[in-house]
């Protein structure tokens, strides 16, 4: 394995990161496994998008440095945490994409299928309990549904997303942040609808047959919902239709409200307008 290749690697997905808007600052943070015991990692402090390939340090999975002269990500824990628990996973990324971090701040599991493009991608988004970060919380979170998921909601935190490889663990954060967008929209528009059971069922055994991945205790049968599947999630499900009629209501005074007709109508035209300029 060509390590100086997959330095290379880890600064141009930081890079893509950085342009599209996924982490800020010294936000977030990248890793590969470059062999059973060992992973490359990004260091804290440095800016995803102007890291160099000195930058990276190479640490084993009892967290020890063996090369480097910066200090590892203060989410390290999390990285080694789960590749530990899947010895599938070569690549890591964890970043701040806005809408996907939007739903984990605000608690709202993505509950329903809907796509089946992010299921065959992603399998099940789950949505983990929070976790101070830099701490052990995060990876014990992480832990309860990384079995099942190769993307993860970090509860007031971010997104986590894994890969048979560095590029594909990126790959899989920008399909998390496009479904983001797309269940806000639908949100807006009035609601998503979800696929049955059924449907449901078949596309798990699709994932499954064609891409050599299941969700062994999921069928998005919308359960976790009610916590029987999720049950670290800390936060109350959220409605899926969209709370946008309240939050304008509730900064306006009462002469100025407009009915939750009107105001529906004026959200759907702007969100058409928006999608009309995609």
């Amino acid at each position: 394995m060509d390590e100086s290749k997959l330095r290379q690697d880890i600064v141009e997905v930081g890079k893509r990161l950085y342009s599209k808007g996924f982490v800020a600052s010294n936000d977030g943070n990248i890793s590969i496994r470059t062999s059973e015991r060992e992973i490359l990692i990004t260091p804290t402090g440095v800016s995803k998008g102007y890291m160099s390939p000195s930058d990276i340090l190479k640490v084993d999975l009892d967290g020890n440095v063996i090369s480097g002269f910066l200090k590892p990500t203060s989410e390290m824990k999390m990285h080694l945490a789960v590749y530990r628990k899947r010895p599938d996973v070569k690549g890591i990324v964890h970043a701040h994409p806005p809408k996907a971090t939007a739903f984990a701040v605000a608690g709202i599991r993505f509950d329903r299928i809907t796509l089946p493009e992010v299921v065959f991608s992603l399998g099940y988004i789950s949505l983990t309990e929070y976790g101070t970060p830099s701490t052990y919380e995060v990876p014990r979170s992480v832990e309860q549904h990384i079995d099942n998921s190769d993307a993860l909601l970090l509860a007031n935190h971010g997104a986590l997303t894994v890969g048979k490889d560095v590029f594909d663990a990126y790959y899989k954060m920008e399909t998390l942040e496009h479904f983001s967008s797309i269940s806000l929209y639908a949100r807006l528009l009035g609601g998503e609808k979800a696929l049955d059971e059924k449907q449901t069922e078949e596309l798990f055994r699709i994932r499954k047959e064609v891409f050599g991945k299941s969700n062994p205790n999921c069928t998005g049968c919308g359960a976790c919902a009610q916590g029987d599947c999720n049950k670290s999630a800390s936060q109350p499900l959220k409605p899926v239709k969209a709370d946008a009629v309240n939050i304008f209501e509730n900064t306006q005074s009462n002469s100025m409200k407009k009915s939750e007709a009107d105001l529906r109508e004026t959200i759907k035209r702007a969100v058409l307008a928006e999608l009309a300029k995609m």
